[in-house]
């Protein structure tokens, strides 16, 4: 029988070293793509103190950058499987700069909600289904090693606009801080257009495109790995952005730690364990799966399962030393998590429509965990930011138990109408 893995398409030339360059652009891009996220969180104490918005305020402007990124990505990803990628992810860079960019003159709250919720999110919706699609299907044989590689681009967007968001925004303005990595994405976007040539889509059908986005949803939501895979990635989620959003103010208000401290040190030690997590995840993903494909998932649980403790650890140590510690610890075991969150979906959907699977299960995760910013706003006057971030390793505890139920019930099968839909679209 034919191996399913060694039938994607090929979309893009493998050219000299282009396949290299490719990967290590859409790296940079990723890392911006993180990065502008990451601004507002770090420099949301001197928003609140420049402009007077109250914390509920603040967390509905992180939400709705989730909201809107949960609406867009499936769009991303049909368009993902229909046009070409290069396009998408060139212009999708350049959009969200620019509104990173001019974030940068936000005064009021539907401001910010317009152009760092609707505009940022809305372009970086556009980036994550067609840039793991076409990496995905430039290394089918270490699927997992390649996208782990990518992925660490979160973590070093993540820490670095952290210490550099911090330092600009308390020396020069945290206006500043959005104009720099506004800049830096536009260039990038120029340079992305220029060194990437134009791939050329393959059909994924003959039907209306209404119709093909319902079918791609059908063919979804009856698959029960992949339900129980975007419920799990809801969970994640719903921890990663209110730790996000919130853990370096916990840090000022906790420890007294300087804006610049606060951020880096909210961001550094939860994401060196989870760069090494990520590394070790795939590479541990890869060598179990050539015997039995479902160890992605169940590395994937075992990672949110161990994570679960680090996190209520995070909130409740009383020294820095400690939190410190936990966030490492978290961070390790949700590189696990994040090593496999591709690969292990494409192993029970068709190639024809992974960009557009992937799209829905985004979408779906990230409407699920957009709220938590918002409430953990909402209720920090009287619960407090120690006892919100630690009811989050509840999330992490269900997440493990999803994906650990779709690797033991459902897996098997699932993958098998997978296999199977991808030889049947070649004969």
């Amino acid at each position: 029988m034919t191996n399913p893995h060694t039938l994607e398409p090929a979309r893009v030339p493998a050219v000299g070293g282009y396949r290299w360059e490719l990967l290590v652009l859409l790296w940079l891009a990723f890392f911006l793509n993180q990065a502008d996220r990451q601004i507002f969180s770090v420099v949301l104490p001197l928003i609140r103190t420049d402009l007077g918005l109250t914390d509920a305020e603040l967390g509905l402007i992180a939400s709705a950058l989730v909201w809107t990124y949960g609406l867009l990505v499936p769009v991303a990803g049909f368009l993902g499987d229909r046009f070409s990628r290069r396009n998408i992810l060139g212009f999708c860079l350049l959009f969200w700069s620019v509104a990173t960019l001019f974030t940068g003159t936000c005064s009021t709250l539907v401001q910010f909600i317009l152009l760092r919720g609707v505009g940022t999110g809305g372009g970086e919706a556009f980036y994550a289904p067609s840039a793991n699609a076409l990496l995905g299907e430039r290394y089918p044989e270490n699927r997992s090693l390649v996208l782990s590689i990518h992925q660490t681009a979160v973590y070093f967007g993540i820490i670095l606009s952290g210490v550099i968001a911090g330092y600009v925004g308390e020396h020069y303005g945290w206006r500043n801080a959005f104009y720099l990595f506004g800049s830096l994405g536009i260039v990038l976007a120029v340079v992305f257009f220029r060194r990437v040539p134009r791939d050329v889509p393959q059909p994924v059908g003959t039907g209306s495109g209404s119709g093909e986005v319902l079918a791609t949803a059908r063919v979804v939501a009856r698959t029960p790995t992949v339900v129980l895979l975007t419920l799990a990635f809801g969970c994640m989620v719903f921890v990663n952005v209110g730790y996000l959003t919130w853990m370096p103010s916990f840090l000022v208000e906790k420890f007294g730690l300087s804006l610049t401290d606060a951020g880096f040190s909210a961001l550094f030690y939860h994401h060196l364990g989870a760069f090494l997590g990520v590394l070790s995840g795939g590479r541990l993903a890869d060598r179990f799966a050539r015997k039995s494909p479902r160890s992605r998932l169940l590395i994937q649980a075992l990672g949110l399962l161990l994570g679960a403790p680090f996190i209520f650890c995070m909130s409740q140590s009383a020294t820095q030393f400690l939190t410190y510690s936990a966030l490492f610890g978290f961070g390790v075991f949700r590189g696990w998590y994040d090593s496999n969150i591709v690969a292990s979906l494409y192993e029970v959907v068709s190639p024809r429509v992974r960009a557009s699977a992937y799209g829905l299960m985004l979408a779906c995760a990230f409407l699920i965990g957009a709220s938590a910013p918002y409430w953990l706003g909402v209720l920090k006057p009287t619960l407090g930011l120690t006892k919100g971030l630690a009811s989050l390793s509840a999330a992490y505890v269900l997440g493990g138990l999803l994906i650990a139920g779709a690797a033991l019930w459902f897996f098997r099968k699932d993958a098998a109408v997978a296999s199977e839909s991808s030889e049947s679209s070649i004969q």
